[in-house]
């Protein structure tokens, strides 16, 4: 299983880009990001790393491997 590393805001939302999401969009106190039927919420941005647990939940919240996630560059 490929490992995860912590990301900055600005490399997650290139490559939730790259792997078909539209966004991100504001709404609320987070912004969220749509791909088909699915929209879930991201962290803000004022973060300046994405550690790795948080990264986890998110990706299993979109449907997203690990190993797709790590192929996306």
């Amino acid at each position: 299983m490929d490992k995860l590393v912590p990301v900055s805001w600005r490399e997650f939302a290139r490559r939730l880009h790259k792997l078909g999401f539209e966004g991100p969009y504001v709404g609320g106190r987070h912004p969220y990001m749509v791909r088909g039927d699915l929209v879930f919420t991201i962290p803000n941005p004022h973060r300046k790393k994405i550690e790795v647990n948080l990264l986890s939940r998110i990706l299993k919240q979109a449907g997203i491997s690990r190993e797709e996630w790590n192929n996306v560059k």
